[in-house]
Order: C-alpha cells, then structure tokens, then sequence
C-alpha cells in the first residue's frame, strides 16, 4: 500500500509540474513551476529505487536525505510565500518571511546538518530506516534529525492554517474555497507530523499516510487555485467578447 500511495503521489506531482511548462515558458507564474518541481523531486528522493540511484552517485551516505530535506525547506518556504500573497494573509507573510520565520529556518538547517553529520549514516537507505543499527547515540540522533526536518514545513504550514479556515468560510469562488479547504487539511496534515514520536514502531504506516496526504492535499490545493484563474480568465474573455459584439 505505501509503495503504491508513493507512486500515485509521485504521478500527480510530476504530471501538475510538466502541465505548468507551456506556462513557465511563456513567463507565467514560474514560481508556482518551481514549487511543483520540487516536490515532485522530493517524493522522487523518497522512494527506494530512485533513491539509492541518487544517494549512490552523492557516495552512498545517505547525502540524498539531507537533500531531501533543504527540497521540502525550499518547497514549503515559496508555497507560504505564494499562499499567503494569494490569499492576503500579511500576518503568515511577515511570519515566514520576516526576522522570525528567517531564525527559524536557518536554526533548524544548521541543527539538522549537524545531526546528520554527527550521525554514522553510511549504507543507502531512504528515510535512514536501518542505518543508524541499534546503537542508541545513532539513535537517539536519528529522532532528532527527523525531528528538525518536521519542524519547519510545520512551522509554515500552522502558520498559513487560520488563512486558509478563513477562505473556506468565505464567498471566494467555489474553486478557491475548495482550494483553501485542501490546502488547510495540507496543514493540518504536515503539523500532525509532530506528533510521530508518539507513534508505536507498529503503525509506522500512519507516518507515510499523513505525510504523503499533506504533499497531495498541497499539489491538488494549488493545481485548483491554477484552474480558478484559469476558468475566471475564460469568463473575462467572453464577456469581453460579448460586450463588443
């Protein structure tokens, strides 16, 4: 099942990112490209196969995780840049952007590029299941590297969350409160990934379903503000056309 819900998730992001390139190209919106490239380069990092196709030509000590981790940073960072402008949220603009949100991503970078290299990480393996052995320092530093790399798509995402209740419960158009309400649950799926330390080792599954539910909510949320633009332009178009005829 979790393999299947990585290739599915995988699809939809990489076929959203390839759908935005006639608009990329014609200087439209690059920006919401590059987030959807990102993430789609980011499920690509975190399925087995591609994986250690990719940590192995890095040298094979899982500096693919690592990149794995600064390509959700990146990702999370220009989707709070790009929802909160949307949806004039200048509190959750000014938090992820201004002093705060900047201390707050360049702490939880340099902890987690510490942690890992403090951590024995040789022997490929996605999501470091396995690497670290039994030995509790490695541990010990694996909960707490993956601790650092929950804690700023959380950060973001809680931060976007009153904005998007809001939406939902406004009279934007159906397409966008749609959006708004994906987007939400997005956030709300990304912060309930502070809570894994919680998770006994037996449902470890429930990581995977809330993680890839907040990648998949997100996609979509933004793919359906892309389609409200796009059906709003069309109407503006025959209207247009209307009234001069």
């Amino acid at each position: 099942m979790i393999e299947t819900l990585q290739w599915t998730t995988l699809a939809v992001c990489a076929f959203v990112a390839a759908a935005r390139i006639p608009s990329t190209l014609r200087g439209e919106n690059r920006s919401l490209f590059g987030i959807f490239a990102m993430m789609t380069l980011a499920i690509l990092l975190s399925i087995q196969g591609p994986y250690l196709v990719i940590d192995q030509a890095l040298g094979g000590i899982n500096l693919a995780n690592l990149l794995l981790r600064f390509v959700i940073f990146a990702a999370i960072y220009f989707m709070g840049i790009r929802i909160s402008r949307g949806f004039g949220a200048k509190d959750a603009y000014r938090l992820i952007t201004g002093r705060t949100g900047m201390a707050v991503l360049a702490v939880i970078s340099a902890v987690a590029v510490t942690l890992f290299f403090l951590m024995d990480t040789s022997g490929s393996a996605a999501g470091l299941t396995g690497v670290v052995g039994t030995d509790p320092w490695n541990s010990a530093l694996l909960e707490y590297y993956g601790a650092a790399g929950r804690a700023y798509p959380a950060f973001v995402a809680l931060a976007l969350l009153p904005a998007m209740v809001r939406a939902v419960s406004s009279r934007l158009p159906a397409l966008i409160r749609a959006a708004a309400a994906l987007l939400a649950l997005g956030a709300v799926a990304t912060g309930l990934t502070l809570s894994f330390p919680l998770i006994p080792p037996a449902l470890g599954h429930i990581e995977f379903i809330i993680n890839y539910t907040a990648v998949l909510c997100f996609v979509v949320g933004l793919a359906l503000i892309w389609a409200a633009r796009v059906v709003n332009g069309r109407s503006g178009a025959r209207q247009k056309t209307s009234t001069e005829t």
